[in-house]
């Protein structure tokens, strides 16, 4: 009970910008924690040991089972996305420039959603405390206003408001603005760890289809280069 006693006194002291500075906390609490539910709960550090399960079908050409094992993963894994799209182009000889356009489009979208919302966290930090800063101000003008203007006997109490009412916003301006910063620095190491895992598993499924599903285009030149030089030998 103390602790609320003392939080509804600074906010009482505070003036106005406590309820601003509130509001931003709340927000930035709310990213960080759906934000944590979404890189440390839902997206793991797997993605390039379950592209690497692709290898031994994609090298003995059963690009069917790719896509079907692709397909039943796409739903919760990342890098599935990318393998079906990447297979689905390889199934029919789209060549090594479609199977990573059509890869790099899906993983184009899945980075996006990892950065997602969180660089407000950085905004929000830094207006916290900007904003604890305009408390400070608007404090201090009131004490000076104080001293000017008031009667003797009330420029005391008039000077402490002033003061309290600064101190309080520049403190809950740091409390608001540390934790949001913090979470933000933690959350984008951990979606950049997140994307490499994704880019370097989805980069072995392309090295492989690349190399063993070649462009209709190109095989039809392979072929008639082998039929040309088998003209001029005869």
């Amino acid at each position: 009970m103390d602790f609320i006693t003392k939080i509804s006194q600074a906010f009482e002291h505070g003036g106005m910008w406590m309820y601003v500075i509130l509001v931003i906390q709340l927000f930035s609490v709310a990213i960080m924690i759906e934000r944590s539910i979404v890189l440390f709960g839902r997206k793991k550090l797997n993605q390039t040991a379950l592209a690497l399960g692709f290898e031994d079908d994609i090298r003995r050409g059963e690009i069917d089972a790719v896509i079907n094992k692709a397909n039943n993963l796409s739903t919760t894994e990342p890098v599935a996305k990318a393998i079906l799209a990447g297979a689905k182009s390889a199934k029919f000889f789209g060549g090594k420039e479609e199977i990573q356009a059509k890869m790099d489009e899906v993983l184009l979208h899945e980075n996006a959603l990892l950065d997602r919302r969180t660089g407000f966290l950085s905004m929000l930090g830094n207006v916290a405390t900007l904003v604890g800063l305009l408390g400070t101000i608007t404090g201090m003008i009131k004490s000076f206003a104080a001293v000017s203007y008031a009667s003797p006997t009330e420029k005391a109490a008039l000077l402490a408001a002033g003061i309290s009412e600064a101190m309080n916003a520049t403190a809950y301006g740091l409390i608001a603005a540390i934790p949001a910063l913090v979470a933000y620095a933690i959350l984008m190491n951990r979606a950049n760890l997140v994307s490499e895992d994704l880019n370097q598993g989805a980069l072995k499924v392309f090295n492989w289809l690349s190399y063993n599903y070649e462009s209709v285009g190109f095989k039809s030149m392979k072929k008639t280069g082998k039929n040309s030089n088998n003209e001029i030998n005869a």
